[in-house]
């Protein structure tokens, strides 16, 4: 029959649509295990490529003949070999271009809603990651927010909307992906924001994010405000935007809440990740409505892509803000806490300037799932 590429962009579209996909990923059972494409109606079958040296009459009997049919690898080249076979065995079947690399940088950009005065809020979402960005959008000029390492995506999007990035941020020092914002607001002469107290050990110029600070966006006043919000890192700051999105960083997240142990100091940061949540939080309006920089499950999407929800909503439903104990708490945040984000240690030093990796080394410290989490 036929084989063919399928994109990443393509795949997000099956994401975001909640499309039937079935995958076969011919890389390691462990890098499966550990990180895989994640759709609502999406099935997998994990075949190591080794076992397939031979052929794959072995599988035939274990891939419907009613769902479409993608082979996924580490780089694409496995999965080109799988596929052909495939093909030759009578299956329509694409393979990933650029494999799971590529998928671990694809991202899909949402539009969350309008702004006051005609102003628009932009989130970014880097579905085989889970990282979200923003770009808050007014008067011709925009704010970019929490941006990964792959800043054409930014520029280019404010380039087709005619806007001009003035302003570039970090809630925190990012600890499992590289943050963009430096090389964005060199390259669009923006200004760029890194909360001070995450900033000690930085080896470059930046504009300290105060608490109660206010960053005007284009000639129509957006103006975001920071909310110091310490927890996940001793600096984290969150950000009210319009007085209608709370962008919360790695502090909040829809199912859950932040990690406190990044810097190795769980059991000195667990109290400030309680005080943010359970009093900085509550002491704002319900109706805010909470943009995270990270995703965990791909249940946490909406219909139309985006994570968001309203914060009175996660008070509610979100089990992270319901333990009223606090020693309960301080051994539930310290006590359930995933693996280190690959390479954590040399993400955090690009991001303050110490080291300057390749783009190849760049790609490899970022393969992994985000776990930011508490779980």
């Amino acid at each position: 029959m036929s084989m063919k590429a399928m994109s990443s962009k393509e795949v997000a579209k099956k994401v975001m649509n909640k499309e039937e996909l079935f995958i076969l990923d011919v890389r390691n059972a462990d890098e499966f295990e550990d990180w895989k494409i994640e759709g609502d109606h999406f099935q997998h079958l994990n075949v190591p490529y080794f076992e397939l040296l031979d052929g794959v009459d072995g599988i035939m009997d274990q891939i419907p003949d009613d769902k479409e049919l993608l082979v996924v690898c580490a780089k694409e080249g496995s999965s080109i070999m799988v596929a052909e076979m495939l093909a030759e065995k009578g299956l329509d079947v694409s393979y990933l271009e650029g494999g799971m690399k590529a998928w671990s940088e694809h991202m899909e950009p949402v539009k969350v809603g309008e702004l006051s005065n005609g102003g628009e809020m932009y989130q970014f979402v880097r579905l085989g990651k889970g990282c979200l960005s923003y770009m808050v959008v007014s008067g011709g000029e925009a704010a970019v927010i929490d941006a990964t390492r792959m800043t054409d995506i930014f520029t280019g999007f404010a380039k087709e909307k005619g806007v001009k990035i003035t302003h570039v941020l970090d809630t925190h020092l990012h600890a499992d992906h590289i943050s963009g914002g430096r090389a964005i607001a060199k390259e669009t002469g923006g200004t760029y924001w890194l909360p001070p107290k995450d900033a000690g050990e930085v080896v470059f110029d930046y504009q300290p994010l105060n608490d109660n600070d206010e960053i005007t966006i284009g000639n129509i006043s957006i103006n975001i405000h920071a909310l110091y919000s310490p927890g996940h890192t001793i600096g984290s700051t969150s950000f009210v935007v319009d007085g209608k999105y709370l962008l919360t960083g790695d502090i909040l997240f829809i199912d859950s809440i932040g990690r406190p142990d990044l810097a190795g100091l769980a059991d000195d940061w667990v109290g400030d990740l309680r005080e943010t949540l359970y009093k900085r939080y509550r002491e704002l309006s319900e109706e805010l409505i909470v943009l995270p920089a990270h995703f965990m499950i791909i249940e946490e999407l909406n219909d139309d892509g985006s994570v968001a929800e309203k914060l009175g909503t996660l008070f509610a439903e979100n089990h992270g803000l319901n333990i009223e104990d606090e020693e309960k708490f301080r051994k539930i945040v310290t006590e359930n806490l995933p693996p280190q984000p690959n390479a954590y240690k040399e993400i955090r030093q690009t991001n303050m300037g110490k080291i300057t990796p390749d783009e190849d080394t760049q790609r490899e410290m970022e393969i992994g799932p985000n776990r930011c989490a508490v779980r």
